[in-house]
């Protein structure tokens, strides 16, 4: 998609310093003003709630805003890398339309459930027979329930779909398309935008790395497959909305979210919920007809050629 009439090689390079230098730092000091704000109304000492809430050591009400919103301002910083440096309309990231397609959108959530159904199907299975037990539910307690609890639960709500959308602007429409440019090759961007998309999560074993690395591949792939970024925000907002509805439930949201280690056992569950939802979203892309290139300017189509002049057949 960068490969148009002002292409220069420097353009995605110095595209792609800007969107990390505005992920990375840019946005999250424009946002400061929430998490010292969120900070400010906790009781002890305030540095000391600052650095636990920044470093995500205490993840709260505002910690969570912050972090969320950090994120999703990586839309604003793609856009405006995309308007001011390679002088495109930004709806060229979202899809080959371009623009995102609501109704696709919906429809990718809805096989999302479809494929975390069968992720949460066959955990369960694999927990069930390594335990040696025959129950097929959770077997945690109940965390309980506080004004604090439905705080994070209505930020989860309200600013997670942002957070998910924010990092596949990022990763799989600003980077797969100006790693796309440079290399112009569509699995040399899928593989070099996954393995950055794994290690930006941070510090983590082999098997947590591949399910990460996972999610990305296919996301990527799935952007390529159906021309537009619905089908990773999609996946991405249900999977979040998984781990972070299961940590205010029974487990932590702050060990969640600094979560370094994984089981062997998790990359059978990774690659059935990768595949079922592969699968569907090809199924119905094709079935919908669902655009994946995009339509040549008119001024570079073929010239339309005379009319053909109708002819009697000729009778034998």
């Amino acid at each position: 998609m960068l490969r148009t009439w002002n292409y220069a090689w420097w353009k995605p390079v110095l595209g792609i310093v800007l969107v990390a230098l505005g992920v990375v730092v840019v946005a999250p000091l424009v946002l400061m003003p929430v998490l010292i704000g969120s900070v400010l109304f906790e009781p002890g000492s305030f540095w000391e709630n600052f650095e636990k809430a920044a470093t995500l050591e205490e993840v709260g009400p505002g910690a969570l805003l912050y972090l969320n919103l950090s994120l999703g301002a990586g839309i604003l910083v793609c856009w405006l890398v995309m308007r001011v440096l390679h002088r495109m309309r930004p709806r060229w990231l979202t899809s080959v339309v371009p623009k995102m397609r609501w109704k696709l959108l919906l429809i990718f959530i809805g096989i999302s459930v479809v494929a975390l159904i069968a992720q949460l199907v066959v955990s369960v299975v694999i927990e069930a027979v390594m335990a040696g037990e025959q129950e097929m539910a959770p077997t945690g307690d109940l965390n309980e329930l506080t004004a604090t609890t439905v705080l994070l639960a209505v930020i989860v709500l309200l600013t997670t779909p942002l957070q998910a959308a924010g990092e596949e602007y990022v990763f799989r429409g600003y980077l797969l398309q100006a790693i796309g440019s440079l290399s112009r090759s569509k699995w040399i961007a899928l593989l070099v935008t996954s393995t950055v998309f794994a290690m930006a999560h941070g510090v983590q074993n082999f098997p947590l790395f591949f399910d990460r690395f996972m999610f990305g591949l296919i996301a990527g792939w799935l952007v390529i497959r159906t021309g537009g970024l619905e089908a990773g925000i999609a996946m991405h907002i249900l999977n979040n909305f998984l781990a972070f509805g299961f940590a205010l439930l029974f487990s932590d949201l702050s060990e969640s979210l600094n979560v370094s280690e994984a089981g062997w056992e998790n990359i059978p569950v990774t690659l059935t919920q990768a595949g079922t939802y592969a699968v569907l979203v090809l199924l119905v892309s094709r079935r919908l007809g669902v655009q994946r290139r995009t339509a040549p300017p008119p001024d570079m189509l073929p010239p339309a050629g005379p009319p053909v002049e109708e002819r009697t057949p000729t009778r034998l």
